[in-house]
């Protein structure tokens, strides 16, 4: 029952409606005060947990904003939720942070980098994100040197948007081969001859793919079998899609607090078996870290 007043109270249903509807579910009315008694655990919960400190130190760190419908005012607005995922130093993944902006502004994307580095985020090595300037902005001002990568599925995207639908396919199978090697120089190879074939006819796609390919292919310079794990912001695509599947039956959100505590109560639960399993073996990683300094000696 407690489980079913969290459920109501996370999608804003105010503590009157609650007590009518666990009265009409069980013959047993929770009252107000008991149901704010739920709720306050709920909240010193979350507090604990956007409060805690970072331990270990993160080589990956994947930044992404997904946007939901929320009640500002008096009047919808669209809100964006930002959230930060990371693969710990053993090679597991970890929900760090889920905070709402206004906007995908720089500031908004800063503080929440301020945040963690209080908490003790160290050892990041890549940045992982889709091609926002604020993200952009907000790494290069609160993590000096850290190496950037574009998510390749969205990069891919970009550049078929200037491809008429009737060719998007063709164009679609060479694109992705470019990302599919494991070697910088084949990459760059193909890249060359995806420019020679589609230059002429796909001018502005050809543009958009020279532009963006230095950064798109950073992934390549880390170990093999971490590639396929760090070219993407999937990991975190996956975790929003859990939380619009769940959130769906809301609409709109009654407040940012409402979005904010939902959406993170949920990918907790969905991130929960990662705990479970090894994201990456981080032993190559350390290894090629090393290799430079054993050389020096």
């Amino acid at each position: 029952m407690e489980e079913a007043v969290l459920e109501m109270y996370l999608q804003g249903i105010s503590t009157r409606k609650v007590a009518a509807i666990t009265e009409g579910l069980s013959r047993v009315r929770i009252g107000k005060d008991a149901v704010s008694r739920i709720a306050q655990r709920l909240e010193e919960e979350l507090s604990a947990w956007r409060g805690r400190p970072l331990e270990l130190s993160y080589p990956y760190l994947y930044l992404d904003a997904s946007y939901f419908k929320v009640n500002w005012g008096g009047r919808v607005v669209d809100l964006a939720l930002l959230v930060a995922v990371g693969v710990n130093e053993e090679g597991y993944r970890e929900v760090l942070a889920v905070e709402p902006a206004g906007g995908e502004r720089k500031e908004a994307w800063r503080n929440l980098l301020k945040g963690l580095i209080e908490r003790g985020l160290r050892g990041v090595r890549l940045v992982i994100s889709d091609d926002h300037p604020s993200i952009r902005q907000a790494v290069m001002a609160e993590l000096p040197g850290v190496r950037w990568q574009r998510c390749v599925v969205h990069f891919e995207r970009n550049v078929l948007a200037h491809v008429p639908q009737e060719a998007r396919e063709e164009v679609a199978e060479e694109l992705r081969e470019i990302f599919t090697v494991r070697r910088r120089e084949t990459a760059e190879s193909l890249a060359r001859a995806f420019v020679e074939r589609y230059g002429g006819r796909y001018r502005r796609a050809v543009e958009v793919l020279v532009q963006g390919l230095e950064e798109a292919l950073t992934y390549l310079d880390f170990p093999s079998g971490h590639q396929k794990h760090i070219k993407s912001t999937n990991v975190l695509e996956r975790l929003f899609k859990e939380v619009k599947r769940r959130t769906r039956v809301v609409g709109v959100f009654p407040s940012e607090k409402s979005l904010t505590n939902l959406a993170t109560v949920v990918m907790l639960r969905a991130s929960e078996e990662w705990a479970l399993r090894r994201y990456m073996d981080m032993d190559p990683l350390r290894a090629m870290e090393e290799k430079p300094t054993k050389m020096a000696t």
